[in-house]
């Protein structure tokens, strides 16, 4: 992996958030829980790079992302595809769900959220802000249709401070 300026890290962020999917990891090294993410945002807020993630409350990693002042965003190449499925379906509550797949952890340069070995793409973030959704705001009364449950994410705000690439 190589470092790579964020202001000249060149992708789609719409194709890779709706059909690539990230791997969100919170905690350290020793203790950490991922899940994969297809919502979420990134750009510039507070004159900083930024990406935006959404946590629902009853998700293991939740209480990861809430305890911990970083996290990682690790895109993968498409043969990583039903492991990152099998990270956004099986909970960590019920067992080191990493041992399920073929993703090894790596130490992060910058954060003390861990990355991944095999990743392509590693976003190394430090959270900044959090904000729950408040349904109040929805301007188009079809998105309540993504909360049955009334299960409002939780969205946070993380500053991007390392960018690495595959070679």
């Amino acid at each position: 992996m190589v470092e790579v300026d964020i202001l000249k890290l060149s992708l789609n962020p719409v194709d890779t958030w709706m059909n690539k999917w990230f791997l969100l990891t919170a905690g350290t090294y020793d203790d950490c829980n991922m899940m994969t993410v297809s919502w979420g945002s990134m750009g510039c807020i507070w004159d900083k790079p930024m990406v935006q993630i959404m946590v629902r409350p009853q998700r293991h990693t939740y209480k990861y992302t809430e305890k911990s002042d970083s996290f990682t965003l690790c895109g993968f190449p498409e043969k990583y595809r039903e492991a990152l499925n099998t990270l956004g379906t099986l909970s960590g509550r019920n067992g080191w769900k990493l041992a399920k797949t073929n993703l090894t952890l790596k130490p992060s340069v910058r954060v003390s959220a861990p990355s991944y070995n095999e990743a392509f793409l590693i976003l190394e973030c430090r959270k900044l802000y959090y904000q729950d959704l408040n349904p109040g705001g929805f301007l188009d009364r079809t998105i309540q249709k993504n909360y049955p449950l009334n299960d409002y994410h939780r969205i946070y705000f993380g500053e991007i401070v390392g960018a690495f690439v595959q070679k």
